[in-house]
């Protein structure tokens, strides 16, 4: 991210800024997608004045962030438990998303948040099992991280299996898109940052529900330690917006899960 002159911050307006104290000082740019990452990373080093000024800046980095394209994952998660021990280094990241999430509200009205509590516990249940950390809960999405690629291989496969046994209100098929994907993101007060985790948080919403999408960065961290009856199909490579390179995918496969589905959603096949 190139440095914000003076010249140039000094025209820039008030609503330019997260956070603006009673001095008038202006902290946290956000006028650009770099500078809202910058902030996303930057937030917890921050002195508000006081916890109205924060949750105020908090929230216009939020919308910020939103107007952006920028996913800040486990951003509010590590606003409320800033002190909880998460891994470093090169990480595999795994984010689950409710496919249909809307439709199915409408349908279950009353019902649905019972079914989310259900589904956020299997998930949890697979994650901790496999030995890896959940990170963030927010509405319909979980991300969490693993130190090691085939233990978060092995999770997604869990996960899958438990939503397909799961016995849903009505008989519903309730299904769950899973993006598989390793970087070295940075761990700021913040929660995890970095180019890493928002290609993450796209290959999963680029998937369908019932599907296992993994990066090359995983495969090549998995190697040959995939359990037996378990595959991968390549999907080719794919361009996502705000990602400034191709990423090649692949499709996680077993026996025992669902095998076909459509191109893939929100990305654009690499020429």
């Amino acid at each position: 991210m190139a440095p914000l002159g003076a010249k140039e911050r000094a025209r820039l307006p008030d609503s330019a800024f997260a956070y603006i104290d009673s001095r008038g000082r202006r902290r946290l740019p956000i006028h650009d997608a770099a500078h809202v990452r910058n902030a996303l990373a930057r937030f917890g080093q921050v002195a508000f004045e006081d916890e109205a000024a924060r949750d105020r800046a908090r929230s216009r980095l939020l919308r910020a962030a939103k107007r952006h394209g920028i996913m800040p994952i486990g951003f509010i998660s590590a606003q409320l438990q800033p002190q909880r021990k998460l891994p470093k280094g090169h990480l595999t990241f795994l984010l689950t998303d409710i496919e249909g999430s809307t439709e199915l509200l409408a349908r279950l009205d009353d019902r649905y948040a019972p079914l989310l509590s259900d589904v956020r516990r299997l998930v949890r249940a697979a994650v901790r099992h496999a030995g890896g950390r959940e990170v963030s809960a927010r509405g319909d999405d979980t991300f969490a991280v693993f130190e090691r690629a085939p233990a978060a291989v092995e999770a997604a496969l869990a996960i899958q299996r438990e939503m397909h046994a799961g016995a849903w209100p009505d008989g519903i098929d309730v299904r769950l898109r899973i993006g598989l994907h390793r970087g070295l993101p940075a761990l700021t007060d913040a929660g995890y940052v970095g180019l890493s985790v928002h290609a993450a948080a796209r290959i999963c919403f680029a998937a369908h529900g019932g599907q296992i999408v993994m990066s090359s960065a995983v495969r090549k961290a998995v190697g040959e330690s995939l359990a037996d009856g378990i595959s991968l199909r390549s999907l080719g490579a794919w361009r996502f917006r705000g990602l400034p390179e191709p990423v090649d995918l692949f499709q996680v496969q077993a026996a025992d899960l669902l095998a076909d589905f459509p191109a893939l959603r929100s990305a654009v096949p690499a020429k």
